[in-house]
């Protein structure tokens, strides 16, 4: 309870922190799922775009528009899949900027409470065993001397 009383701002204890951690790296791996989840409608409405820019202003061409697929003409269609992925590139870019600021979040919560990234137990373990497997078919030296 003592350490209660004394952390008005930092946080109670390591499970706190880690909790707080990984609050944090799950919003920022969310902000990267949702950008990458953008960049491949901009790249879709690119696809529709150059599909359909090249032909007749005045051609039939259909939208899906909340569901209900409509029937326009591409001078019509055109424009708004362009306005489309303008919005969506600038969203992209709003979402890069909070992914910047989150990141500097978290680089400032590592320097606070020294948080040190490491790689998880078995893949340092996995790493650990092929570098010391490595070197023990060098060393032959410890088993010629128990003999």
């Amino acid at each position: 309870m003592a350490s209660g009383a004394e952390g008005g701002k930092a946080p109670i204890n390591e499970q706190v922190v880690a909790n707080m951690y990984t609050t944090m790296r799950s919003e920022m791996n969310q902000i990267y799922s949702k950008i990458t989840e953008l960049e491949m409608e901009v790249s879709e409405h690119s696809l529709v775009i150059n599909a359909i820019q090249p032909l007749d202003p005045s051609r039939r061409c259909y939208r899906m528009i909340g569901g209900v697929l409509v029937e326009r003409t591409i001078k019509e269609v055109l424009p708004a899949v362009q306005r489309n992925k303008e919005g969506i590139e600038e969203v992209i870019t709003r979402l890069n900027e909070a992914l910047q600021r989150k990141k500097k979040e978290i680089t400032d919560f590592e320097a606070k409470y020294k948080i040190r990234i490491t790689r998880s137990d078995d893949e340092v373990k996995g790493e650990g065993a092929r570098k010391e497997g490595s070197a023990q078919g060098v060393l032959v030296g410890p088993a010629a001397s128990i003999e």
